[in-house]
């Protein structure tokens, strides 16, 4: 079977060579085997760097795509690990949302501003600071 250099792995996955290093460093993609002293890398270290590529564009951390990866049973399907991981992210983008969706209806109010002063702004918007 071929075995691929970094340099290959990184051209491949699209990635930095640094990178290939990090996921490596962190567990994420299988430890390179070395000849004369570089890595050398089986093929399929490309699926394991597209499945983190997949995980990061759905907004998982490298914290949880370590989790994805070895906190579950080795026999768990890829359908338990995703809908356990999903399940919390959706509701940290729901928080997220909520939070930039009060932030924009505060910007909007402010769009209608008639204050004389940066003063009288913060009691209109949030009342009588001396009153929480």
């Amino acid at each position: 079977m071929k075995q691929l250099t970094i340099g290959e792995v990184a051209q491949r996955a699209g990635i930095r060579t640094s990178a290939v290093r990090y996921y490596e460093s962190m567990k994420l993609i299988p430890e390179a085997a070395r000849v004369n002293g570089q890595r050398r890398y089986d093929v399929s270290v490309l699926n394991h760097l597209a499945l983190i590529r997949l995980a990061q564009q759905a907004g998982f951390t490298i914290a949880e795509i370590q989790t994805l990866i070895h906190d579950f049973p080795e026999d768990a399907p890829p359908s338990q690990r995703w809908q356990a991981l999903a399940t919390h992210k959706i509701a940290e983008l729901d928080a997220i949302i909520q939070r930039t969706q009060a932030m924009k209806h505060l910007l909007e109010s402010f769009l209608n501003c008639e204050c004389s002063g940066l003063e009288m702004c913060a009691e209109k918007f949030l009342g009588n600071p001396g009153n929480p």
